[in-house]
């Protein structure tokens, strides 16, 4: 059974930094591309960036474009997102996915395999 666990999310001021960690058990990492996505209370969930399997192409919501980096460890089962210059509307639940990998926004369109999530609250 594929299982992701995130990890890494916490309380920050603006303009703070964090780094999210989401591991894969059951399965090996190089098999998917890694996305992430966030919900922030009473909005619809939102991908935010994604990087494919093995090329290390990546793709990131205009939102966080240039404050945001997702990368991958495939023999360490585990990717991460540094989120640097944080926000307040970063505010959300930040959950990481597995699944195929599509270049640009279509990259976001689904995914097989999802973690629980690890929230992020960012004052101001």
């Amino acid at each position: 059974e594929v299982q992701l666990v995130e990890s890494g999310g916490g309380s920050v001021q603006a303009g703070g930094s964090l780094r999210l960690s989401c591991t894969l058990s059951g399965s090996t990492l190089l098999l998917y591309a890694m996305k992430w996505f966030r919900q922030a209370s009473g909005k619809g969930r939102e991908g935010v960036a994604c990087i494919s399997p093995s090329t290390g192409s990546t793709h990131y919501a205009d939102s966080v474009q240039g404050r945001f980096t997702i990368t991958r460890d495939n023999g360490q089962n585990t990717a991460y997102l540094q989120m640097n210059n944080l926000k307040p509307e970063d505010t959300a639940m930040y959950y990481c996915a597995a699944g195929d990998f599509f270049k640009g926004p279509s990259c976001f369109a689904d995914a097989d395999y999802w973690g629980h999530g690890t929230q992020v609250t960012v004052s101001s």
